[in-house]
């Protein structure tokens, strides 16, 4: 009598989200033409998705090489970039192809009005991962004047005498964000002016309750995202505490026997980054195989 398999299922929420999506079909249509196209940073937080399109003709450049290019295009990712990268293209006769996300795009001139509202304007206060590329190019609206905090501890960067606005990164959580804004109201002084203003994408954080339900109706959930990917690592351990049998892995590459050993379900998820097809791949690697 053969053993029975497993049944496997693809999460249909996962993968890449809207900004991403768009990111990618510019930079394909443009390779379709050309063969050739620089891309300032990974266009995506995915390993496997990058030396896809790197195969396409996709060459991924840092901030220093894009600097020193003349007379070339150059496609700025979902994530955006700061006015400076701008300025360094129209002095070097760059053509900007601009994936920045809508989602983005709309909080980047936000933090600007701000910024430029009032010369005593308030204090900007981001919540966001520091160093972050979306981050970078938000700070970069304020001349490098926000203060970026990532965790409660670091609120000791801002000044709690002075008017604050707070924004946020738009993949951090809801409930980060919330408790942000609780803690700056209990600390702040006696006349302090705070806003704040929610936003972040719910595309990207309405995925955590969804993913919390989906890593519950299966015993064995393998969550697939790029090294690189900081949405995949909060995803990912929203899936762990659901689900203790929840594996993190890049590619299928990195399937062990261990990981699905006597599952009769087998749940597969990503991140905004994860390609639907690195998830196919992993999923009918686990056929081939016969788990």
């Amino acid at each position: 009598m053969s053993e029975r398999r497993a049944e496997i299922e693809i999460d249909p929420n996962s993968g890449f989200c809207f900004g991403v999506v768009t990111a990618i079909a510019k930079a394909e249509e443009e390779l379709k033409k050309s063969g050739r196209l620089y891309c300032l940073g990974d266009i995506v937080h995915n390993s496997d998705e990058v030396e896809r399109l790197r195969r396409s003709g996709l060459v991924t450049i840092t901030h220093e090489q894009f600097a020193r290019l003349h007379d070339v295009k150059v496609l700025l990712r979902a994530h955006g970039e700061p006015p400076e990268t701008y300025e360094i293209a129209r002095r070097n006769n760059i053509e900007i192809i601009d994936a920045t996300c809508p989602v983005v795009l709309r909080l980047q001139q936000r933090i600007k009005q701000t910024f430029d509202s009032d010369p005593s304007h308030p204090q900007i206060v981001i919540y966001g991962k520091i160093g972050h590329a979306e981050v970078n190019g938000l700070v970069g609206q304020t001349r490098g004047e926000a203060v970026v905090v990532e965790h409660l501890d670091q609120l000791s960067k801002v000044d709690l005498t002075h008017d604050i606005a707070l924004y946020s990164q738009t993949t951090k959580s809801l409930e980060g964000f919330r408790e942000m804004i609780d803690t700056i109201s209990a600390r702040i002084e006696p006349g302090v002016k705070f806003s704040y203003y929610d936003t972040i994408c719910r595309q990207v954080a309405n995925r955590t309750e969804h993913l919390r339900r989906f890593a519950a109706e299966h015993e064995v959930v393998l969550f697939v995202a790029g090294a690189k990917s900081s949405n995949g690592r909060i995803l990912f351990d929203h899936c762990r505490r659901v689900n203790p049998r929840t594996y993190m892995l890049s590619n299928p590459d990195e399937l062990t026997p261990e990981m699905t050993a006597e599952a009769s379900s087998i749940g597969i998820c990503g991140a905004t980054s994860t390609p639907r097809w690195l998830m196919e791949a992993v999923a009918g690697r686990l056929r081939e195989e016969g788990r």
